[in-house]
Protein backbone atom coordinates (compact mmCIF):
# COMPACT_ATOMS: atom_id res chain seq x y z
CA UNK A 1 0.00 0.00 0.00
CA UNK A 2 1.72 3.26 -0.96
CA UNK A 3 1.80 6.47 1.71
CA UNK A 4 1.59 9.03 -0.94
CA UNK A 5 -1.16 9.03 -4.12
CA UNK A 6 0.74 8.47 -7.10
CA UNK A 7 -0.17 11.85 -8.27
CA UNK A 8 2.05 13.64 -5.85
CA UNK A 9 4.85 11.71 -5.95
CA UNK A 10 8.56 13.54 -7.02
CA UNK A 11 10.71 12.03 -9.56
CA UNK A 12 13.22 9.39 -7.80
CA UNK A 13 10.57 9.37 -4.56
CA UNK A 14 11.32 5.88 -2.86
CA UNK A 15 8.00 4.92 -0.93
CA UNK A 16 8.64 3.22 2.81
CA UNK A 17 6.10 0.24 4.02
CA UNK A 18 3.77 1.93 6.39
CA UNK A 19 5.32 -0.25 9.03
CA UNK A 20 9.58 0.69 9.13
CA UNK A 21 10.12 -2.24 11.06
CA UNK A 22 9.57 -4.60 7.95
CA UNK A 23 11.62 -2.36 6.03
CA UNK A 24 13.75 -5.22 4.71
CA UNK A 25 14.33 -4.24 1.13
CA UNK A 26 18.38 -5.34 -0.11
CA UNK A 27 18.72 -6.78 2.92
CA UNK A 28 17.53 -4.25 5.37
CA UNK A 29 20.79 -2.71 5.49
CA UNK A 30 24.54 -3.70 6.44
CA UNK A 31 23.71 -3.55 10.13
CA UNK A 32 20.72 -5.67 9.54
CA UNK A 33 22.60 -8.26 7.08
CA UNK A 34 25.77 -8.40 9.73
CA UNK A 35 23.32 -9.19 12.66
CA UNK A 36 22.21 -12.07 10.51
CA UNK A 37 24.99 -13.32 9.07
CA UNK A 38 26.39 -13.46 13.15
CA UNK A 39 23.44 -15.25 15.17
CA UNK A 40 23.06 -17.43 11.93
CA UNK A 41 26.84 -18.50 12.51
CA UNK A 42 26.41 -18.72 15.96
CA UNK A 43 23.84 -20.39 16.43
CA UNK A 44 25.35 -22.84 13.81
CA UNK A 45 28.16 -23.47 15.84
CA UNK A 46 26.17 -23.85 18.96
CA UNK A 47 24.02 -26.65 17.49
CA UNK A 48 27.19 -28.81 16.23
CA UNK A 49 28.34 -28.66 20.07
CA UNK A 50 24.71 -28.92 21.39
CA UNK A 51 24.55 -32.41 19.02
CA UNK A 52 27.35 -34.25 20.68
CA UNK A 53 26.27 -33.31 24.01
CA UNK A 54 22.95 -34.21 23.51
CA UNK A 55 24.14 -37.61 21.96
CA UNK A 56 25.84 -38.68 25.30
CA UNK A 57 22.73 -37.34 27.42
CA UNK A 58 20.54 -39.61 25.23
CA UNK A 59 22.36 -42.77 26.21
CA UNK A 60 22.81 -42.09 30.44
CA UNK A 61 19.96 -42.62 32.38
CA UNK A 62 18.38 -39.74 34.48
CA UNK A 63 17.09 -36.36 33.01
CA UNK A 64 19.92 -35.31 31.52
CA UNK A 65 18.43 -35.50 27.97
CA UNK A 66 14.74 -33.82 28.72
CA UNK A 67 17.18 -30.72 30.88
CA UNK A 68 19.72 -30.39 27.88
CA UNK A 69 16.71 -29.86 25.15
CA UNK A 70 15.23 -27.42 26.76
CA UNK A 71 18.30 -25.34 27.47
CA UNK A 72 18.99 -26.11 24.18
CA UNK A 73 15.82 -24.26 22.14
CA UNK A 74 15.77 -21.84 25.05
CA UNK A 75 19.57 -20.98 24.08
CA UNK A 76 18.55 -20.59 20.04
CA UNK A 77 15.70 -18.07 21.09
CA UNK A 78 18.22 -15.90 22.79
CA UNK A 79 20.72 -16.30 19.95
CA UNK A 80 17.99 -15.12 17.59
CA UNK A 81 16.86 -12.12 19.82
CA UNK A 82 13.59 -13.94 20.89
CA UNK A 83 12.13 -13.18 24.21
CA UNK A 84 9.88 -15.78 25.74
CA UNK A 85 7.15 -14.79 28.47
CA UNK A 86 5.38 -17.70 29.86
CA UNK A 87 2.26 -17.06 31.59
CA UNK A 88 0.85 -19.82 33.60
CA UNK A 89 2.41 -23.15 34.88
CA UNK A 90 3.47 -26.23 33.07
CA UNK A 91 3.94 -30.01 33.75
CA UNK A 92 6.97 -31.30 34.16
CA UNK A 93 7.96 -34.25 32.74
CA UNK A 94 7.74 -37.17 34.50
CA UNK A 95 4.66 -36.30 36.70
CA UNK A 96 1.73 -38.42 38.33
CA UNK A 97 0.23 -37.73 35.16
CA UNK A 98 1.81 -37.59 31.64
CA UNK A 99 0.49 -34.29 29.51
CA UNK A 100 -0.13 -33.94 26.28
CA UNK A 101 0.42 -30.17 25.29
CA UNK A 102 -1.48 -28.88 22.50
CA UNK A 103 -0.43 -25.35 21.03
CA UNK A 104 -1.85 -23.63 17.95
CA UNK A 105 0.89 -23.56 14.77
CA UNK A 106 2.47 -20.57 13.47
CA UNK A 107 5.60 -22.23 12.33
CA UNK A 108 9.03 -23.32 13.08
CA UNK A 109 9.41 -20.50 15.50
CA UNK A 110 7.14 -22.34 17.68
CA UNK A 111 9.38 -25.97 18.47
CA UNK A 112 11.82 -23.46 19.81
CA UNK A 113 10.33 -21.51 21.75
CA UNK A 114 7.87 -24.42 23.06
CA UNK A 115 10.61 -26.69 23.18
CA UNK A 116 12.58 -23.55 25.67
CA UNK A 117 9.42 -23.18 27.54
CA UNK A 118 8.47 -26.87 28.29
CA UNK A 119 9.84 -30.12 29.33
CA UNK A 120 8.59 -32.29 26.31
CA UNK A 121 9.06 -33.92 23.45
CA UNK A 122 7.73 -33.02 19.96
CA UNK A 123 4.93 -34.74 17.44
CA UNK A 124 5.96 -33.80 13.87
CA UNK A 125 4.95 -35.18 10.61
CA UNK A 126 7.10 -37.60 8.95
CA UNK A 127 8.52 -35.38 6.13
CA UNK A 128 10.64 -33.82 9.13
CA UNK A 129 12.91 -36.58 9.41
CA UNK A 130 14.27 -36.43 6.03
CA UNK A 131 15.32 -32.43 6.45
CA UNK A 132 18.94 -32.82 6.22
CA UNK A 133 20.61 -30.88 9.40
CA UNK A 134 17.09 -30.09 11.11
CA UNK A 135 16.12 -34.30 10.85
CA UNK A 136 19.64 -34.83 13.01
CA UNK A 137 18.33 -31.97 15.75
CA UNK A 138 14.96 -33.12 15.93
CA UNK A 139 15.82 -36.98 16.57
CA UNK A 140 18.67 -35.88 19.55
CA UNK A 141 15.47 -33.71 20.76
CA UNK A 142 13.77 -37.41 20.86
CA UNK A 143 10.68 -36.11 18.51
CA UNK A 144 8.16 -38.86 17.43
CA UNK A 145 7.31 -39.00 14.05
CA UNK A 146 4.17 -40.18 12.40
CA UNK A 147 3.14 -40.39 8.59
CA UNK A 148 -1.00 -39.78 9.45
CA UNK A 149 -1.03 -42.58 6.86
CA UNK A 150 -4.28 -45.26 8.26
CA UNK A 151 -2.07 -48.49 8.20
CA UNK A 152 0.22 -46.83 10.49
CA UNK A 153 -2.22 -45.10 12.99
CA UNK A 154 -2.10 -47.86 15.12
CA UNK A 155 1.69 -48.40 15.39
CA UNK A 156 2.27 -44.30 15.98
CA UNK A 157 -0.12 -44.12 18.83
CA UNK A 158 1.50 -46.85 20.42
CA UNK A 159 4.59 -45.70 20.64
CA UNK A 160 3.16 -42.19 21.38
CA UNK A 161 1.90 -43.70 24.26
CA UNK A 162 5.05 -45.14 25.24
CA UNK A 163 6.67 -42.39 25.54
CA UNK A 164 4.38 -41.21 27.64
CA UNK A 165 4.18 -44.41 29.99
CA UNK A 166 8.00 -43.68 30.27
CA UNK A 167 6.96 -40.51 31.68
CA UNK A 168 7.68 -38.25 28.68
CA UNK A 169 5.15 -35.25 28.22
CA UNK A 170 4.22 -34.40 24.22
CA UNK A 171 3.61 -31.24 22.21
CA UNK A 172 1.34 -31.47 19.82
CA UNK A 173 -0.28 -29.08 16.82
CA UNK A 174 -3.34 -30.38 16.36
CA UNK A 175 -4.31 -28.25 13.42
CA UNK A 176 -2.14 -30.06 11.48
CA UNK A 177 -0.49 -27.48 9.62
CA UNK A 178 0.63 -23.81 10.05
CA UNK A 179 -1.04 -20.36 9.60
CA UNK A 180 -0.18 -16.54 9.16
CA UNK A 181 -0.48 -16.32 12.81
CA UNK A 182 -3.98 -14.25 12.70
CA UNK A 183 -6.13 -16.88 13.47
CA UNK A 184 -6.02 -20.51 14.90
CA UNK A 185 -7.72 -23.27 13.01
CA UNK A 186 -9.93 -26.10 13.84
CA UNK A 187 -8.17 -28.42 15.49
CA UNK A 188 -8.23 -32.37 13.91
CA UNK A 189 -10.07 -34.76 16.63
CA UNK A 190 -8.05 -37.66 14.99
CA UNK A 191 -4.88 -36.03 16.65
CA UNK A 192 -6.00 -36.63 19.80
CA UNK A 193 -6.25 -40.38 19.53
CA UNK A 194 -2.85 -40.89 22.08
CA UNK A 195 -5.54 -40.73 24.91
CA UNK A 196 -7.79 -43.62 23.99
CA UNK A 197 -7.46 -46.79 24.59
CA UNK A 198 -5.61 -48.94 27.92
CA UNK A 199 -6.15 -47.79 31.57
CA UNK A 200 -2.03 -47.64 32.02
CA UNK A 201 -1.48 -44.15 30.94
CA UNK A 202 -4.34 -41.79 31.38
CA UNK A 203 -2.46 -38.44 29.89
CA UNK A 204 -4.16 -35.18 30.28
CA UNK A 205 -4.41 -32.45 27.97
CA UNK A 206 -2.52 -28.68 28.60
CA UNK A 207 -4.25 -26.06 25.98
CA UNK A 208 -1.17 -23.40 25.04
CA UNK A 209 -1.47 -20.61 23.44
CA UNK A 210 1.64 -18.76 21.97
CA UNK A 211 1.40 -15.70 20.25
CA UNK A 212 4.69 -13.18 18.81
CA UNK A 213 3.37 -10.26 20.32
CA UNK A 214 6.68 -7.74 19.95
CA UNK A 215 8.72 -6.59 17.34
CA UNK A 216 11.18 -3.78 17.63
CA UNK A 217 10.28 -3.59 20.89
CA UNK A 218 6.55 -2.43 20.05
CA UNK A 219 3.56 -4.64 19.99
CA UNK A 220 2.92 -6.47 16.94
CA UNK A 221 -0.16 -6.36 14.78
CA UNK A 222 -1.51 -7.74 11.82
CA UNK A 223 0.92 -6.35 9.26
CA UNK A 224 4.17 -7.41 11.00
CA UNK A 225 2.70 -10.71 12.55
CA UNK A 226 3.42 -12.51 9.05
CA UNK A 227 7.44 -12.08 10.18
CA UNK A 228 7.12 -14.84 12.44
CA UNK A 229 5.19 -16.72 10.93
CA UNK A 230 6.11 -19.39 8.14
CA UNK A 231 3.50 -21.62 6.03
CA UNK A 232 2.47 -21.88 2.85
CA UNK A 233 5.68 -22.88 0.21
CA UNK A 234 8.11 -20.03 2.15
CA UNK A 235 11.38 -21.07 1.76
CA UNK A 236 12.87 -21.66 5.55
CA UNK A 237 16.34 -20.19 4.48
CA UNK A 238 15.15 -16.53 3.05
CA UNK A 239 12.73 -16.83 6.60
CA UNK A 240 15.84 -17.68 8.69
CA UNK A 241 17.15 -14.67 6.99
CA UNK A 242 14.64 -11.75 7.28
CA UNK A 243 13.59 -12.91 11.09
CA UNK A 244 17.34 -13.05 12.06
CA UNK A 245 18.04 -9.45 11.02
CA UNK A 246 15.49 -7.96 13.48
CA UNK A 247 15.81 -7.23 16.85
CA UNK A 248 13.04 -6.39 19.97
CA UNK A 249 11.06 -9.94 19.50
CA UNK A 250 8.86 -11.24 21.63
CA UNK A 251 6.55 -14.49 22.57
CA UNK A 252 3.86 -14.87 24.76
CA UNK A 253 3.26 -18.48 26.02
CA UNK A 254 -0.32 -19.15 27.57
CA UNK A 255 -0.57 -22.12 29.27
CA UNK A 256 -4.37 -22.98 30.10
CA UNK A 257 -5.57 -25.34 33.46
CA UNK A 258 -5.12 -29.29 31.88
CA UNK A 259 -8.08 -30.78 30.74
CA UNK A 260 -9.24 -34.80 31.63
CA UNK A 261 -9.78 -36.48 28.73
CA UNK A 262 -12.09 -38.82 30.40
CA UNK A 263 -14.54 -35.69 31.28
CA UNK A 264 -15.49 -35.73 27.43
CA UNK A 265 -17.69 -38.10 26.28
CA UNK A 266 -15.61 -38.29 22.29
CA UNK A 267 -12.51 -37.15 20.37
CA UNK A 268 -14.31 -34.28 18.44
CA UNK A 269 -16.15 -32.72 22.20
CA UNK A 270 -12.55 -32.86 23.75
CA UNK A 271 -10.55 -31.37 20.89
CA UNK A 272 -12.87 -28.53 20.30
CA UNK A 273 -12.79 -27.57 24.02
CA UNK A 274 -8.99 -27.48 23.89
CA UNK A 275 -9.49 -25.93 20.50
CA UNK A 276 -11.78 -23.18 22.09
CA UNK A 277 -9.52 -22.73 25.01
CA UNK A 278 -6.22 -21.90 22.50
CA UNK A 279 -8.43 -19.46 20.39
CA UNK A 280 -10.10 -17.13 23.27
CA UNK A 281 -6.04 -17.11 24.85
CA UNK A 282 -4.54 -16.58 21.55
CA UNK A 283 -7.10 -13.96 20.45
CA UNK A 284 -6.78 -12.26 23.82
CA UNK A 285 -3.08 -11.91 23.23
CA UNK A 286 -3.40 -10.68 19.79
CA UNK A 287 -5.13 -8.09 21.11
CA UNK A 288 -2.96 -7.23 23.69
CA UNK A 289 -4.91 -7.89 26.29
CA UNK A 290 -3.96 -8.95 29.99
CA UNK A 291 -2.23 -12.78 29.29
CA UNK A 292 -4.81 -14.60 32.08
CA UNK A 293 -4.69 -18.88 31.31
CA UNK A 294 -8.52 -20.17 31.05
CA UNK A 295 -9.86 -22.26 33.92
CA UNK A 296 -10.71 -26.06 32.24
CA UNK A 297 -13.97 -26.24 30.38
CA UNK A 298 -16.70 -27.67 32.33
CA UNK A 299 -16.78 -31.15 31.33
CA UNK A 300 -19.34 -32.33 28.70
CA UNK A 301 -21.27 -35.69 29.55
CA UNK A 302 -23.62 -35.72 27.17
CA UNK A 303 -24.21 -39.45 25.49
CA UNK A 304 -22.88 -39.74 22.19
CA UNK A 305 -21.28 -41.90 19.38
CA UNK A 306 -19.34 -40.11 17.63
CA UNK A 307 -15.96 -41.57 16.83
CA UNK A 308 -17.56 -44.71 17.57
CA UNK A 309 -16.90 -43.54 21.87
CA UNK A 310 -18.93 -43.97 24.54
CA UNK A 311 -17.94 -41.81 27.92
CA UNK A 312 -17.54 -44.50 30.50
CA UNK A 313 -20.33 -43.10 32.44
CA UNK A 314 -22.96 -43.84 29.81
CA UNK A 315 -21.27 -47.24 28.55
Amino acid sequence: MNVIPRRLREPGMTLRPLDPRLDTAEGGGLLRRVRAVRRGLTILLFTLAAIVVQAVCIVLPGRAKVAFARFYWATLCRLIGLRIRVVGEGRRAGGARPVVFAANHTGWLDVLVLGGSLEACFIAKAEVGRWPVVSTVARLGRTVFVSRRARDTGRERDEMRGRLAAGDNLVLFPEGTSNDGSRVLPFRSAFFSVVEGGDDVRPLIQPVSVVYDQLGYLPAGRSSRPMFAWYGDMDLGSHFWRLTQQRGLRATVLLHAPLDPADYPSRKALSQAVWQTVADGASTLRQNRPAVPRPAPAPTLKPTLEDGLVHPAFA
